[in-house]
């Protein structure tokens, strides 16, 4: 779909980001950042209004509650859920989180803990926090604000933080049925695992940017979904819920220099 509107690839990469949650019903949708969070607000007020929110509160929210100050603006809320009860969801199956992890390789296992060696590592990070337990019990999509080898690696991450479909790391007696990666958003494209096997394939390219770029900047190979085209450009409506629920226009500070939607061959990527 394409638009007369600007905008930029923040905004693209929001509107991407929303269809990640396209159907998901009643179930809590966590965006984990500006732009997940934007994306997992857009679905609701779009196209899956029954997503359950507490954006970071110990309440449930009628509607996604704005970024940044608040100002006047009273949330709307609707129900108590308190951590106990945020895990039961978790436990159950009934959350979908997008998350940016440092690395993902070409199972989808993902990296959020050390980068190199575990025991001697070049750079240490929080460690592997929730994601084990998230990963293997409930719904998540990957966010990529840089789309480079150094996130989607050659081999295996250097730690597994989080589960993904590599056989090697599933014993018969473990159940697989009750985990999925869904989406992968990144300042090139938009990815999935419908390849066989669980392969990442290319679901569709943003605006100026070719297959073959994509996969210069992969450590793994690429498939391309039989229907790969462009992605969906914001409508007029779309940008003007994301602005309502980024007044501050936080959202320009997530990518550098947040580039126009549409590339041309002189932007940087």
């Amino acid at each position: 779909m394409t638009t007369n509107c600007e905008f930029t690839l923040a905004e693209l990469m929001i509107v991407a980001a929303s269809e990640a949650f396209r159907g998901d019903g009643e179930i809590i949708a966590s965006g984990l950042g500006i732009i997940p969070r934007l994306g997992a607000s857009l679905a609701k007020m779009t196209h899956t209004p029954e997503l359950m929110m507490t954006d970071s509160e110990s309440l449930l929210v009628e509607e996604p509650i704005p970024v940044g100050p608040r100002g006047d603006y009273v949330p709307k809320y609707s129900g108590y859920m308190s951590f106990e009860r945020v895990f039961e969801c978790v436990w159950g199956g009934k959350r979908h989180a997008m998350i940016g992890p440092t690395q993902i390789d070409r199972f989808g296992q993902t990296n959020l803990s050390v980068v190199g060696d575990y025991d001697k590592p070049k750079v240490a990070m929080l460690g592997v926090r929730g994601l084990p337990g998230n990963s293997i019990n409930h719904i998540n999509s990957l966010f990529v604000p840089s789309h480079n080898t150094r996130a989607f690696v050659a081999g295996e991450v250097d730690m597994v933080s989080g589960v993904g479909y590599n056989p090697a790391r599933w014993s018969k007696n473990m159940r697989q049925d009750l985990m999925e990666i869904r989406h992968i958003v990144t300042n090139l494209c938009v990815m999935d695992f419908g390849g066989p096997d669980h392969a990442i394939r290319v679901r569709s390219l943003h605006p100026g940017v070719t297959f073959e770029e994509v996969q210069e900047n992969t450590g793994f190979e690429l498939l391309k979904a039989p229907d790969m085209g462009e992605t969906a450009h914001p409508t007029t409506e779309q940008l003007a819920i994301i602005a309502q629920l980024d007044p501050h226009n936080l959202r320009s500070r997530q990518l550098k220099d947040n580039p126009p939607g549409i590339r041309s061959a002189s932007n940087d990527q």
